[in-house]
């Protein structure tokens, strides 16, 4: 049945396509002019390829970007005089090598082009946040936003904390390292936003990784994708993701860094990778997390033995240890004549994780904790041009890994750690030992065909299969615990981009998902109590969506876009089967589908050419149904998923930067999410909802960001950089129920947010030695990113790095 739906699905989806491309072709073989075709490899120093290398036609506005292999092709009008080409890249000279006219144009010219290193722009503690100051490689239809890690690899933040820095995103946590967060992108918040390792989906890998304990080091580049996502990123995003670039840094090199801070925080990572000259190679990464976690908090307390209560209490958090540790190896060959990268590979790690409160701080835990583990085999091979024109990518994954909600104390804990033991067996939220395994497999393949320089083809298809097995230990024999849950989703995606010079591009876009879920839930079939049946149930779903994206460049240094998609979104396995800890489950649950408009523009200008400024601002209209999120369950200990009929966003974000030589750089960014309820009728009333058209509750409606950063060059030694870095972040007050319902006394909410963060980072022989010092939540104010769930005070942290390559000098 899948097969068939996936051909099915195929033909549907090519159909649209097919007029544009026997254009194109036709249009080739018309053409009567001869032409020169050019193909070739950057590459740095060390013989590792570069991405993202701006490949400029002089004198013309041709050009185009080398892909992940470092490779590139253009094909030009014949011209006697031959063509000069301009390779340029952030951090390296720029190289102009000139092709002389052919005498035939069956044959391509190749180019193998190294480049050097710029050591004097090349600053490994420049802590900025922004789009790529490469001018091309922004020059694409979709809204990104793209992040280099590379100069943030002397903090302590992980991916998370870097993401939350990006204008319309809010990332909110529920404490400290490691504790359960939420990612929101232009007010799409859960799994309406995806997220990926190098174009490889991270759905279900477990606590043990995700992008709150990857640390930054982790990453060469992130890009964050709002609105429409490249065809590439297969997934059933409704308007946005993300993609953790970690690439191939260097062939040979060892960066190596420890940190420790506040709360007994101590973090660990170990990058290295070494590369023969026949293209086999090593690539290994690793790093641990480890806090405490014991900060103090004010709440209202109760001695659990006397009774004495006390308002306004401030105690500490003493059952929120946390620790994870993750090996990421992989080996392989890479620019081979039969592979661009062939890779196996083996993601291994663990994670304890101990749970101090339920989804409100009322709640108090002293033993229940969870553990977890992620054995990973994966397979990646990449191929440019293996048929003329054709590219070809097959990435593949299956995780092994499990989880363990233990919850066997019959004891019940105050604030201030003291308990009651009771007799007989019970837990602290509800008897349990929980050992479940979230086994996801994934399989993703991408074929992009060059029709002509201008013009791409591209068809991907990512299959996913989750089988969760869950069991309790203290319940053997039991069938409670002991049903299937199942899904398998399939994604299929057609595009077609075509680029006007360097004047405009547009993307075409068309998808197909598809879903089969199925368990089996209980139910009485007798009426009399305690009589317990089981019965299996299935859902089917499959949906159609389409997508265009356009850019257009009025002048050089100012850049449009606007983009609109139907989006559809498939209920996520954690809210059809719950997560075992805090979210239910909700096998009802419907897909969502969304309409969504983006349109906004990028100018870049300079100012004497010392002062040099980005604005950028996007304005978002969003409008969902059956929208999926988030309310408490009856008792108000756990999350359940529930659908809304409709939700509309009416959005706007801005950000402007500026920088002055080498010596300074600061920005401001702001967003605005205005989320409605358009569900008019209650399910089970007739009259118009009290909540019609209110804000959607629990959901930051006004947040922004503001940094800058101050550079020394050549302290006390040449190759020597001092940075002074400052970060604030404001969050506006927001409530936490529907705003109609209840009196203005009697609301609950979330306070306004105001944390500022500095630091100092000292970086010695052009980055070899750096050391960072890190202050977070300087004013020590009381944080909140989910209600009444206090995030930690002051804290600081001090990090050590050392980097060593075969660029090095």
């Amino acid at each position: 049945m899948l097969f068939r739906s996936v051909m099915r699905s195929i033909v549907l989806l090519l159909s649209p396509f097919c007029l544009p491309v026997l254009h194109a072709q036709a249009q080739q073989q018309s053409e009567k002019s001869p032409t020169h075709f050019i193909k070739g490899q950057v590459l740095g120093q060390s013989g590792a390829p570069l991405q993202g290398v701006a490949v400029h036609v002089k004198g013309t506005q041709l050009g185009t970007l080398t892909d992940t292999a470092g490779a590139f092709s253009l094909s030009l009008p014949a011209k006697e005089q031959g063509y000069a080409l301009q390779f340029s890249f952030v951090g390296y000279k720029m190289q102009e090598t000139f092709i002389k006219r052919l005498e035939t144009d069956n044959k391509p010219v190749y180019l193998r082009v190294v480049l050097d290193k710029n050591d004097e722009s090349t600053l490994e503690d420049v802590s900025v946040l922004g789009r790529s100051v490469n001018d091309l490689a922004g020059r694409q239809s979709y809204n990104v936003t793209s992040i280099d890690a590379k100069k943030l690899h002397n903090s302590t933040m992980d991916i998370a904390q870097v993401l939350d820095r990006v204008s319309g995103v809010r990332v909110r946590e529920s404490g400290g390292v490691g504790s359960d967060f939420n990612f929101s992108l232009n007010g799409f918040s859960g799994g309406r936003v995806k997220f990926f390792i190098d174009g490889i989906p991270m759905d279900d890998l477990g606590t043990s990784f995700q992008i709150n304990n990857i640390p930054v080091n982790f990453a060469e580049r992130v890009e964050v994708y709002k609105g429409v996502v490249p065809i590439w990123l297969g997934s059933d995003a409704l308007g946005g993701a993300v993609n953790i670039i970690t690439g191939n840094r260097h062939a040979n090199y060892v960066d190596a860094s420890y940190s420790f801070g506040s709360f007994n925080t101590h973090k660990t990572n170990l990058a290295a990778a070494i590369t023969a000259k026949n293209g086999f190679t090593v690539q290994l990464n690793a790093y641990q997390n480890y806090s405490d976690n014991n900060y103090k908090v004010t709440l209202d307390v109760a001695d659990i033995n006397t009774g004495a209560y006390k308002p306004n209490a401030t105690v500490r958090r003493f059952h929120d240890r946390y620790h994870n540790e993750m090996v990421v190896v992989n080996m392989g060959f890479l620019n081979r004549k039969w592979a661009d990268k062939f890779l196996v590979g083996i993601s291994a790690g663990k994670v304890y994780r101990q749970i101090q409160t339920g989804a409100r701080m009322t709640s108090v835990f002293g033993a229940y904790h969870t553990r977890g583990n992620i054995l990973m085999p994966s397979l990646k091979y990449e191929k440019r041009d293996l048929l003329r024109g054709l590219d070809v990518r097959i990435h593949a994954n299956y995780n092994f890994g499990e989880e363990k909600s233990i919850d066997t104390a019959n004891r019940r804990y105050d604030w201030y750690g003291n308990y009651k033991e009771y007799e007989g067996l019970g837990g602290e939220r509800s008897r349990s030992y929980f050992e479940f395994g979230n086994n996801l497999g994934i399989a993703t393949a991408s074929l992009q065909y060059h029709i002509a320089d201008n013009q791409e083809l591209a068809l991907n298809n990512v299959f996913t299969h989750f089988n969760r097995k869950t069991k309790d230990l203290l319940l053997e024999g039991s069938d409670i615990y002991n049903q299937p849950q199942k899904t398998d989703k399939n994604i299929l995606g057609l595009s077609y981009k075509y680029d006007l010079g360097h004047k405009a591009s547009v993307t075409v876009i068309g998808k197909h998902l598809h879903q089969h879920a199925y368990t089996k839930l209980s139910y009485n079939p007798s009426g009399n109590w305690g009589d317990v049946a089981y019965k299996a149930v299935s859902a089917n779903t499959d949906k159609m969506g389409y997508a265009v994206a356009l850019s257009y460049y009025p002048t050089h240094n100012l850049e449009t876009k606007l983009s609109y998609e139907k989006a559809n979104r498939l209920p996520g396995n954690e809210e059809l089967f719950g997560d075992m800890v805090n979210q239910e489950s909700n096998f009802d649950l419907k897909p969502e589908s969304s309409q969504n408009l983006n349109l906004g523009f990028i100018y870049n200008f300079d100012i004497r050419e010392d002062h040099r400024f980005l604005l950028s601002a996007t304005g978002i209209y969003r409008h969902s149904t059956d929208y999926i999120y988030n309310i408490f369950n009856n008792n108000q200990t756990k999350l359940i998923a529930a659908n809304l009929d409709g939700v509309r966003n009416i959005g706007v974000e801005a950000e402007l930067r500026y920088s002055y030589k080498k010596l300074f750089s600061a920005g401001v960014s702001a967003t605005y999410q205005d989320l409605r309820n358009m569900q008019k009728y209650e399910p089970e009333y007739e009259s118009v909802s009290v909540v019609y058209k209110d804000r959607l509750p629990n959901v930051p409606y006004l947040y922004g960001n503001a940094d800058a950063s101050l550079f020394f060059h050549d302290v006390f030694a040449k190759g020597d950089h001092l940075t002074i870095g400052y970060n604030l972040l404001y969050v506006h007050a927001f409530y936490l129920y529907w705003p109609s319902r209840g009196t203005q006394e009697n609301k609950y909410g979330i306070p306004m947010q105001l944390s500022h963060d500095a630091s100092i980072v000292y970086s010695m022989k052009n980055g070899r030695y750096n050391v960072a010092l890190e202050g977070h939540n300087l004013a020590d104010r009381l944080l909140y990113d989910n209600f009444s769930l206090q995030k930690p005070g002051r804290s600081f942290a001090v990090k050590f790095r050392y980097f060593i390559s075969n660029k090095s000098k």
